[in-house]
């Protein structure tokens, strides 16, 4: 394998590709990708929420021990991840987009000390050597974007803002894209200009001069993230197209679990609250995806013209979900699954994952299995002593995995969210959800609160609440258990490797004898 190439969306639900099941928007490119790799189609997310999650994606780590259990809570310096790796390989993992990466205070510190070991990449950006950095309306990595679009005409004191995502009414005023009753105008930007062209543009290129030599690149699109604006002509492509019914079940949202209860005072649940709301933003939603599927498309178009196709490792997904108003809820965090289950496909070239193209594998994959996916993918080590999921390769190549996991795990720090304030919790209470899913059942375990199950396999929308039920405590205490044991497997001795610890195993230092008569 000599390239590799790692295309993440942003608040991208599996339910909205064609290849995952979506009647209502085609994603032909998508589609394709699928057609030549294994689409997972039980692929999870560790953390609902962008940092934590991709944090997660690089690492291979969960969020408990990565410790990145928020937006703009940074890892500590001692984590490493999948760009750090291959630099010690002597590679470079470059990077054309986002990766909401938050540098810890004694990285930066380190980094201007001038310390030695770990270059500026990897202490200031993740250990991605940067190609094009863009965060969004993120205080960091805002800059080459805002260069690009004042050299292409647009003024103003934040161009990301007053153009690329703002709308702009017939009468040719603009309109804050921070307002979703917006969501059906056309960006205040041209299409060639907007985000996600932006940052295509930069992976093609980068393809094309790398043609003649071993690349790994991670191509990340912030979109179909908010704000929900997309340039002409995708603003109104499926303005009167048939859309996917809400999911919501009001009896049930009238005695829900108390943290639930509390989100829904945030301004995004109270504003999707609303079936207009819904209706009207959802169109938005479904035409940035498609544009990233158009120009997915001519980013594979490169890579087949420039001859490298058969030698490049590709894997599709996202970071999380979107709840777009199912459950009367907006964003993301929960742990419902139209949230935590994200499209996740991988195409490996070599004649070994032949037998298995174009097919769909139902197994549990986790955002933790990526960086070990890429690093068995490149020959270099496993880092077993640190990383926590495992390679799909044997998935994808048909070889037996018997001992392959049946649940997955992920994890919610609301401390910073309103709700908090909302449950009166102070700010040194520990805020924490952790979810268990197995194929049957749904816990959701939450520090000062009653938990919460469903039964999946007869409530597959987790409209009914189960935590509270006195029938189901055996099943309660049987999903408890596998929280506990998957507690207990997290890697926390991350100093020394597996060689050091088995020459390290009875073996004292010389001169120290303890114990003998």
């Amino acid at each position: 394998m000599r390239n590799v190439l790692f295309i993440m969306c942003d608040q991208l639900r599996a339910d909205y590709l064609s290849c995952y099941g979506s009647p209502w928007l085609r994603t032909p490119n998508m589609d394709a990708l699928a057609a030549r790799g294994v689409a997972f189609t039980q692929a999870y997310v560790q953390s609902g929420v962008c940092g934590p999650s991709r944090m997660s994606f690089y690492t291979g780590r969960y969020p408990s021990s990565h410790g990145a259990t928020w937006n703009f809570i940074p890892m500590p310096m001692s984590e490493l991840t999948v760009g750090d790796y291959l630099s010690q390989a002597g590679r470079a993992l470059h990077l054309a987009g986002k990766t909401h990466f938050e540098p810890s205070a004694e990285a930066t510190a380190a980094w201007r000390g001038g310390a030695s070991g770990r270059s500026a990449a990897s202490l200031l950006q993740g250990g991605f050597e940067v190609v094009c950095r863009h965060e969004g309306d993120l205080p960091t990595g805002k800059e080459d974007y805002r260069r690009y679009l004042e050299s292409a005409g647009y003024a103003g004191d934040d161009p990301w803002l007053q153009h690329a995502n703002s709308g702009r009414h017939p009468d040719g005023s603009v309109a804050s894209g921070w307002q979703m009753r917006h969501a059906h105008l056309a960006a205040h930007v041209a299409e060639p200009h907007s985000e996600t062209a932006y940052v295509s543009n930069a992976a093609i290129d980068f393809i094309r001069r790398h043609r003649d030599e071993p690349w790994s690149l991670h191509l990340s699109y912030i979109k179909p993230h908010w704000p929900y604006i997309a340039p002409a002509p995708y603003h109104d492509m499926y303005r009167r197209a048939e859309q996917a019914p809400i999911r919501r079940n009001r009896a049930s949202e009238a005695a829900e679990h108390p943290v639930l209860a509390a989100y829904r005072s945030h301004d995004e649940c109270r504003s999707f609250d609303q079936e207009d709301v819904v209706r009207h933003v959802r169109p938005a939603y479904m035409g940035l995806i498609r544009q990233i599927d158009d120009h997915l498309g001519r980013v594979l178009e490169v890579l087949e013209q420039t001859g490298q196709t058969d030698r490049t490792l590709i894997v599709f997904t996202s970071d999380h979900g979107d709840f777009l108003g199912d459950y009367g809820f907006g964003e993301k965090e929960l742990f419902h699954d139209v949230v935590q289950r994200v499209p996740l496909i991988v195409v490996d070239p070599s004649a070994a994952a032949d037998a298995t193209r174009g097919t769909r594998d139902r197994r549990f994959a986790a955002a933790v299995d990526v960086a070990p996916t890429i690093l068995d993918a490149l020959g270099l080590p496993a880092q077993a002593h640190r990383v926590e999921g495992r390679s799909l390769l044997p998935l994808v190549r048909g070889e037996a995995a018997d001992d392959w996991r049946d649940c997955v795990f992920s994890e919610l720090d609301y401390a910073t969210r309103r709700a908090r304030h909302v449950l009166g919790r102070p700010r040194d209470a520990d805020c924490r959800g952790w979810m268990v899913r197995t194929a049957d059942w749904k816990l959701v375990a939450w520090n000062g609160y009653r938990p919460q199950l469903f039964h999946l396999a007869e409530d597959p929308d987790e409209f009914h609440d189960l935590g509270a039920d006195p029938a189901f405590e055996p099943v309660r205490q049987s999903m408890s258990a596998r929280l506990l044991a998957h507690q207990l497997t997290l890697k926390r001795r991350i100093a020394v490797d597996l060689d050091r610890i088995e020459a390290m195993t009875d073996n004292l230092p010389p001169g120290i004898h303890i114990g003998q008569w």
